[in-house]
């Protein structure tokens, strides 16, 4: 590993401020800290799924990322070189949680390439606001970063995240140029009757953290045939504030009509619909379930399905699973789609 002090030291510092910022918003960094005050409050403006505890938590988990120790640990089994790294990334980056896109922007510049990045006009003051932040620390960084919202030109390679309509769009125009091209994908969580009360609330933030708005956000549950859905009511009632949110709300209400005109069979306990459903992708307001017969079936299943999940919550019965409420907490090492970016770069 041979990655540019510069570079390192710039997002170190970062992660320091972030750090520090989410601990104590009035911190020794007062201008950057009164600055990014009001970037959170323009980015909700902007993009009313954007609150302020959910951009909290993604500055939280990007500050807990961002030191010393960790950056080195996941680029130790890597080998980079500053004298061949220096192609130019267009990143076209998704908006549907804050700073989805910022593992592909650091993963680019670690490296020591250049970025192109096609801001989200769902996500366009976050980033905006860390660039800025990085530039002042770093001022080299401004030869290696351009943010736009227009057209993306003279590039040499493509990672772009979207749906499975607008894959097709990047399929057409980039797919002369080496590329990662996601797709969409949901995360599920397997239930096997012995959950504790405490892992069922931390299943809770897999499912409501950033509104059920990620692809790490479990969208359908499997359980057993005789599991008592009550207790998962139970167990998640405190995330009942979620409805507060004049988004989630008109959205439970609006999938709650339809469902109910349509005759289908929900459970409701004012703030979610549970569904049972076969299909992985449930609408917002909603999660799937869906009965399994036993775990060496249900395992074959979603292993031969691998490509339609992004995580899979579970305990060690459950083949490739993750523990109750982290989905929203990748480390560095857990690329989107287990597609490994950093050795895509390096393969250029």
């Amino acid at each position: 590993m041979e990655v540019q002090p510069n570079i390192l030291g710039a997002f170190t510092k970062l992660g320091s401020f972030l750090r520090e910022f989410c601990e104590d918003s009035v911190s020794q960094n007062h201008h950057w800290s009164k600055a990014l005050e009001k970037a959170i409050i323009k980015a909700g403006q902007q993009n009313g799924w954007f609150t302020k505890n959910n951009v909290l938590e993604a500055l939280n988990s990007w500050g807990t990322l961002l030191t010393k120790i960790n950056l080195e640990a996941w680029l130790s089994p890597y080998h980079i070189s500053k004298d061949f790294n220096n192609k130019t990334i267009a990143i076209i980056m998704a908006g549907n949680i804050p700073l989805v896109g910022f593992h592909d922007f650091l993963a680019v510049l670690i490296t020591g390439n250049r970025v192109i990045v096609k801001l989200s006009s769902n996500d366009a003051v976050l980033l905006p606001f860390l660039v800025t932040y990085l530039l002042d620390t770093e001022p080299l960084l401004k030869k290696k970063i351009h943010l736009t919202q227009e057209k993306l030109e003279r590039f040499d390679a493509v990672i772009a995240t979207g749906s499975n309509n607008t894959s097709r769009y990047f399929d057409y125009y980039f797919g002369k140029y080496p590329n990662i091209i996601r797709r969409n994908r949901n995360s599920i969580a397997v239930l096997t009757g012995n959950e504790s009360i405490e892992e069922l609330k931390l299943l809770g933030n897999d499912v409501f953290q950033y509104f059920g708005l990620g692809c790490r956000s479990v969208s359908k549950i499997f359980i057993p045939k005789n599991f008592e859905l009550k207790h998962f009511f139970e167990a998640i009632f405190e995330f009942q504030d979620v409805a507060n949110n004049h988004k989630y709300a008109n959205n439970y209400d609006y999938n709650k009509a339809v469902f109910l005109m349509s005759e289908f069979k929900i459970l409701d306990n004012n703030f979610l619909l549970l569904k049972e459903d076969k299909s992985y992708a449930s609408p917002i307001g909603t999660l799937y379930y869906e009965y399994y017969d036993t775990m060496d079936s249900l395992n074959m299943r979603l292993k031969s399905e691998a490509s339609e999940l992004q995580c899979i919550v579970g305990n060690s019965a459950v083949s490739n699973s993750i523990p109750f409420g982290t989905t929203q907490t990748p480390d560095l090492t857990d690329y989107a789609d287990s597609v490994d970016t950093i050795q895509f770069l390096l393969n250029l």
